[in-house]
């Protein structure tokens, strides 16, 4: 509750704020705001966090190909009709713990990239102590 009370007050704020501003205000902050994000610096650090995601997006598909596989083998193994199920059951549930684990561990990783941009690119920015 409390949390929906301050989208409403940071609304109402952001709103009260940007009529006074006006359009010209606006205009000024979107200028300058593309003025930072076409940076050099910061296309570079972009760059950076597209192609470590597409990396680490890229790892996924292999994990689950993997969980699948062995998934597929354990139905397949010997035993009677009842143990080939249980068996990949078993084997589904820690295949569907390790396609969880690398998806989050990807995301993670992800997170920490773009955060370490965003710092880099902080540090790039007019008046931030970069260039």
């Amino acid at each position: 509750m409390r949390g929906k009370a301050g989208l409403v007050v940071g609304l109402a704020v952001g709103y009260v704020l940007g009529t006074r501003a006006g359009r010209e205000r606006y205009e000024q902050i979107k200028t300058q705001w593309l003025k930072v994000w076409n940076m050099d610096q910061v296309q570079d650090q972009v760059d950076k966090v597209k192609d470590f995601a597409k990396s680490q997006a890229m790892a996924l598909p292999s994990t689950l190909w993997d969980s699948a596989v062995k998934v597929a083998n354990a139905a397949g193994g010997k035993g009677t009709p009842g143990q080939k199920l249980d068996s990949a059951l078993k084997e589904s549930k820690s295949s569907a713990d390790n396609v969880a684990k690398a998806a989050q561990s990807s995301a993670e990783a992800v997170k920490d990239s773009v955060d370490d941009a965003v710092d880099g690119a902080d540090d790039t920015a007019p008046g931030r102590g970069g260039a």
